[in-house]
């Protein structure tokens, strides 16, 4: 049995508590909020993110950082990524030298154009960082619903421990050594999701979705590789697997964003209405910036942001998708000569 804290108490973490609690770990969670986390403790409910899920009286629930922290075998870092950093810096002062810290949050660092792992290992030098992601709604974690993951992590013997305590007959885990390339699979899905959003809010159908899925994948695709990550990762379950999800569900808080932005919506008014942090928005400028500094064309993430940030209208963003000049899909190939 390991002794799991996890660090943060939004639908994400709640429900990796929930799991790893019903399979046999002992877990903590920790709200930086003392209100919130009294509150959980009382309730046992997130009425906001995991309606209808109770939380186990076994989970032990506090605001006590180094509580917290002190005995943990593994910390999960599971905030939303504008507060990676902050959280991290709060955290660092009660890590161990080698300590696990896994980060299951998904975005890039507007600033710093980092990925949260690089933020975790710059506020936490001391610990053993790995990240966590793949397709993997909340709502059907806490309901032990049969999902797979992927953990990344810098040594071989990281990536199996965190494998052997995390997986179980309702979380199947891998393991990659392409830290990197999860990374931004994870964090770039959120913007194409967005996309997808806007296309269902403007009343079109599977076509449409399937396209912005297949070159959304493409678009991740080529900026990861430029960036050094390996081609195969966008291919798994923290590239084409996590878009498919986000882009298809209506647990994904970015496709409903981007359905309310479709509609006619402000960001600020569909941000509202979600009631959560929708990542894509925070990681769209982010991913632009990436696109201009390793010279790749991402056309789709162009236009998300000109949508969410200079007033284009969806349907002329989708207009002008469709009437971009004419291009070879598989640049690889060669044709046969007659």
């Amino acid at each position: 049995m390991a002794k799991i804290s996890v660090m943060g108490a939004g639908s994400w973490g709640l429900a990796l508590a929930m799991l790893f609690d019903h399979f046999g770990q002992q877990v903590k969670v920790w709200s930086v909020f003392e209100e919130e986390a009294k509150k959980l403790a009382e309730t046992r409910e997130n009425t906001k993110g995991l309606k209808g899920v109770k939380i186990p009286e076994s989970i032990e629930i506090t605001y006590d950082t180094e509580y917290a922290i002190k005995d943990a075998d593994i910390v999960i870092l599971a905030v939303a990524s504008p507060y990676t950093r902050s959280t991290a810096k709060k955290l660092a002062p009660f890590v161990k030298e080698n300590q696990y810290v896994v980060n299951v949050g998904k975005g890039i660092e507007e600033d710093t154009l980092k990925n949260l792992v690089e933020v975790t290992k710059e506020e936490i030098p001391q610990a053993r960082v790995a990240v966590l992601s793949g397709p993997s709604h909340a709502e059907e974690v806490s309901r032990f619903i049969p999902t797979t993951c992927v953990v990344g992590a810098d040594s071989e013997e990281d990536a199996k421990y965190l494998q052997s305590v995390f997986m179980n007959d309702a979380f199947r885990v891998y393991i990659s050594p392409d830290v990197e390339g999860i990374c931004i699979g994870g964090a770039l899905k959120n913007v194409i999701a967005l996309a997808a959003g806007m296309a269902d809010g403007l009343g079109y159908g599977d076509n449409t979705k399937a396209a912005l899925i297949t070159r959304g994948i493409a678009e991740i695709a080529r900026l990861g590789t430029a960036m050094g990550a390996e081609t195969n990762t966008f291919a798994g379950l923290s590239g084409i697997g996590d878009l498919i999800v986000t882009c298809a569900s209506m647990h994904s808080r970015n496709r409903r964003a981007g359905i309310l932005i479709g509609q006619g919506k402000s960001v600020k008014e569909a941000m509202d209405e979600v009631m959560m942090v929708v990542e894509g928005v925070f990681s769209a400028k982010a991913a632009y910036q990436l696109s201009l500094k390793y010279k790749v064309e991402m056309p789709i993430v162009e236009k998300v942001n000109e949508i969410l940030f200079e007033d284009k209208s969806p349907k002329d963003a989708v207009r002008e998708l469709m009437m971009r000049d004419g291009k070879a899909e598989i640049i690889s190939g060669n044709w046969k000569v007659k």
